[in-house]
């Protein structure tokens, strides 16, 4: 990263604050034209990052605070300075991140004296300074980051062998054959040619057709062995005399619905259709 910002050395942002990297942070990364020619110390070093390849160790930040709570939350954050580490000034004196001022990157370490590469210093500048430590929030690692590996996949096709195509073929025969046998159904079922039909179209009509035959034939045996069974003893049992119609009307009914012949029927079910 380092080797990507020394040749900026010296830029100067153009008059209205427009940089050249607000202007790639904003059309790259922030897709807003409003960070053209706003304040750019933290777009400086997101710049570099991304022209040095390292942006996922690195980050691509604007606000400063955000950017070193970043490097918080990946347990890169330090309080020892070396060449590459992004320093986070706070020019009260505050050693917290929401207080955070500025930023720039570190270039060596002298004396006690931390040497960095910056922007927007000095009004409109992009420069080297030398700072001490009372100014200084933290660091952020690149080298901590952990980034995970990203995995390109290449699909290259594969000729099918004979066997397979083959198989294609056989598939292609049987889908016409399919598709004749179902115009053939739409005809004799009064329908376009075009008309779309599945096994389970011809099974169903037959199906039904068959419960309710079932269920006619089954009725008219009940009904039949009932009024047998009924009539028989009213044969049986001649005129009624006095006295006994009460009972015999009641026998009557219990054997229409319970005894006799007709509870020996088959019992009545309903077709079931799943």
């Amino acid at each position: 990263m380092l080797d990507a910002v020394r040749p900026e050395l010296g830029y100067r942002e153009r008059p209205g604050k427009p940089t050249k990297f607000g202007e790639w942070y904003a059309d790259n990364i922030a897709m807003d034209s409003d960070f053209k020619a706003a304040p750019w110390c933290d777009m400086f070093v997101s710049w570099a990052a991304n022209r040095a390849g390292v942006q996922d160790h690195v980050g691509e930040f604007a606000l400063t605070t955000r950017h070193a709570k970043w490097f918080e939350q990946q347990g890169a954050w330090s309080r020892k300075p070396e060449p590459g580490a992004v320093v986070f000034f706070d020019w009260s004196g505050s050693k917290r991140i929401k207080d955070i001022d500025h930023v720039g990157i570190v270039e060596k370490v002298v004396g006690g004296k931390v040497h960095t590469i910056e922007g927007n210093v000095d009004g409109v500048w992009l420069k080297r300074k030398v700072r001490d430590s009372s100014k200084i929030v933290g660091y952020g690692l690149p080298r901590k980051v952990k980034v995970i590996p990203k995995v390109t996949v290449t699909v290259q096709p594969v000729a099918a062998d004979a066997a397979v195509q083959g198989a294609v073929v056989q598939g292609a025969v049987g889908q016409g054959a399919a598709a004749s046998a179902t115009r053939s159904m739409a005809a004799g079922h009064g329908q376009p040619p075009g008309t779309a039909f599945s096994p389970s179209d011809a099974v169903l009509p037959a199906g039904l057709l068959f419960a309710l035959v079932s269920t006619a034939v089954t009725g008219l045996r009940f009904r039949a062995a009932a009024a047998a069974t009924s009539g028989g003893r009213h044969r049986r049992g001649g005129p009624r005399r006095e006295g006994h119609g009460g009972e015999r009307r009641g026998q009557e009914v219990v054997g229409a619905g319970v005894s006799g012949p007709a509870a020996a029927q088959e019992p009545f079910h309903l077709p079931y259709f799943g």
